[in-house]
């Protein structure tokens, strides 16, 4: 069974103050780091969601010097990336991993899991919960696609996974980075130090 990977990384990143698909972690970038979390972890193809522009810049570069293929989001919404995401992806993958860019941390193992129970349970949603918290990435099926593209959405990507909220299959995992999420200069010091 063919599972993609999408990183999110079009956000306007305004709380941090520089783009956080280009922070670094120990030698490698956000953006390189999510990318590689997807690929071990069993995605078949990455697809990297990137601001305006950023898909000739720096970023773009990373993105298919690792193997993922850089798409332009005019916009910082997430759902609107998430979408563009989606629509990427090719026609023979049954669900995809998507990654913020802003958790660095998750290990690809987490991602190997999500992938493993998807394929024994055929969930639409697979989501890993570390310590009674949920965190990313998530898994989503493909026959849940259409749904992010309703344009009535209130709270994006959010409303359908509340209207899923009783097939959601939830992973215990030991990997604290699934909850780290990485918004601002205070919390990159906090949990990535100088």
């Amino acid at each position: 069974m063919k599972i993609a990977g999408i990183v999110l990384a079009a956000g306007r990143s305004a709380r941090m103050g520089s783009p956080k698909a280009l922070l670094e972690v120990g030698d490698r970038t956000f953006l390189e780091r999510a990318i590689g979390i997807l690929e071990r972890g069993g995605c078949a193809d990455v697809i990297a969601v990137l601001g305006r522009g950023e898909v000739v810049g720096r970023a773009g570069e990373l993105a298919r010097a690792h193997g993922a293929k850089p798409v332009e989001s005019p916009g910082g919404e997430q759902i609107e990336s998430l979408r563009l995401g989606l629509a990427a992806v090719p026609a023979d993958a049954a669900a995809a991993v998507v990654l913020p860019v802003d958790h660095p941390l998750a290990d690809a193992r987490t991602v190997a899991a999500l992938i493993g129970e998807f394929e024994a349970t055929g969930s639409p949603i697979v989501r890993p919960v570390y310590r009674d918290r949920p965190g990313h990435p998530i898994l989503l099926a493909r026959g849940l696609w259409l749904e992010f593209a309703d344009p009535a959405l209130e709270e994006g990507a959010r409303d359908v996974i509340h209207r899923h909220a009783e097939e959601i299959h939830d992973v215990p995992i030991n990997d604290r980075g699934v909850t780290v999420d990485i918004d601002t200069p205070a919390e990159y010091q906090r949990e990535i130090g100088s």
